[in-house]
Formats: C-alpha cells, structure tokens, sequence
C-alpha cells in the first residue's frame, strides 16, 4: 500500500490527484503547517530528514521530492496511460515539463512569496521602510518581469498543444498544476493568459483532481 505524507496546502496535492488517475488504493498521513510560519511540523523529519512534503512510502522504498515522485509513479504504475516510455520524443517533453515546473516555475513563485512576507512582516519603525523599499524593488525589477516573461512562455506553449506533454493528458500536466495554481492565486496569471487559464479550468473539472480534494481537504493557496 502507497502512503502519501501529505501536507495541507501544499505540492502532495498533486501526488493525491496523480493516484486517483491511476486508480491506485492509497492512505493518506496527514500534517497540518503552523499556523504563524506556514511551515511543516518537525513531525515530517521522522519520514525524511528534510522534513517536507511531499513524501511517499511504497514498501521498502521511502522517496522526496515531488517530481521524483510523479515520475516514479507514472513509470511503475502508468502502463502507459499517463507517461510515455523513455527515449520518445513525447517523453522527453515530458521529461522536460517535470523539471521545468520545480526548477524554473517555482522558485519565482517563491521569491514573490518571499519578498511579499518581507513587505508586510513586522518590524523596528526605523527598518521597515527600508525593508519594504527593498523588497518592493526586487519584486519590480526582477521577480515580476521574470514571473511575466515565464507565464509567456507557457501561455506559448499550450497556444500549440492542448496539453504540456502534448497529446493526450499526461503527468506532465498534473506536475505543472501547483505553480500554474500558485501564479493564478498571487502570480499574476489573469485574462491576459487565455490559453493558461483553460488549462486551469480543465484539471480543475477532472473528477480525478475533484476526489483527490476530497480526500486531500483544505487546499488554499491564498494563504501566505
């Protein structure tokens, strides 16, 4: 039986919903975040020394990082039907969506968090303007511009193709779900990305995604 470590809030939302598609029987360890610092509970270190989600255990095998874990999945448990056998040029574009997500997509999305916190987070009087000027120039100058040239970029990439993988569905799209989710909620991904807000709209009505909600439960990505 696969266990997923799931933290609410977070990335192990999509190996939830990855499970449903596959049909795959399942049991869910849930953590909860701080409240005050949104983040995991030292509980998680237990499971990997780390401490973050998502993580699974499948029999003997313990494995971090989520698009590790996609992969994984799709290759021992896919048959075919969600991932591409290696070598192929649909699974190198696979491949490239996989890495694209946690390696490109996600790390803007998290400096924007960052800086916001920054802005907004108490401080001395006499530091705090200058804490906000700082924060408020890096986000102008480089994090927006960044996060806009990057939403480009995939609002491109599915104007060609329905799906990021290509055709039909694939993992490729459930990893790119977060951070398409994470920019729609504080990112910037608005009327100006038709083709990124449809994408959002069809895993949204995907009775997969809607059951790996219910059992996943409180899923905000506002927050923060």
């Amino acid at each position: 039986m696969i266990t997923v470590h799931h933290l609410n809030h977070s990335r192990s939302q999509r190996v939830l919903w990855l499970l449903e598609e596959l049909g795959l029987p399942y049991e869910i360890k849930r953590y909860e975040r701080d409240r005050k610092t949104m983040l995991a509970p030292p509980e998680l270190r237990a499971v990997h020394p780390l401490g973050k989600s998502p993580v699974i255990t499948d029999g003997e095998l313990t494995l971090a990082e989520s698009g590790a874990i996609i992969q994984y999945l799709g290759d021992r448990y896919g048959a075919g039907r969600l991932i591409e056998a290696p070598g192929t040029p649909t699974r190198l574009r696979i491949n490239y969506w996989l890495h694209y997500a946690e390696g490109s997509a996600m790390p803007l999305l998290l400096l924007k968090l960052v800086f916001r916190r920054v802005q907004t987070a108490p401080a001395p009087f006499f530091v705090r303007p200058v804490a906000k000027g700082i924060a408020g120039k890096v986000q102008h100058d480089f994090v927006d511009p960044q996060i806009a040239l990057h939403l480009a970029y995939m609002e491109g990439e599915l104007a060609r193709a329905e799906w990021f993988g290509g055709a039909p569905f694939s993992v490729a799209d459930i990893a790119m779900s977060f951070p398409l989710e994470v920019a729609a909620a504080r990112g910037g991904l608005d009327e100006r990305y038709p083709h990124l807000q449809a994408f959002l709209q069809k895993i949204h009505a995907r009775p997969a995604y809607r059951r790996a909600i219910e059992r996943g439960g409180d899923y905000n990505l506002l927050g923060g």
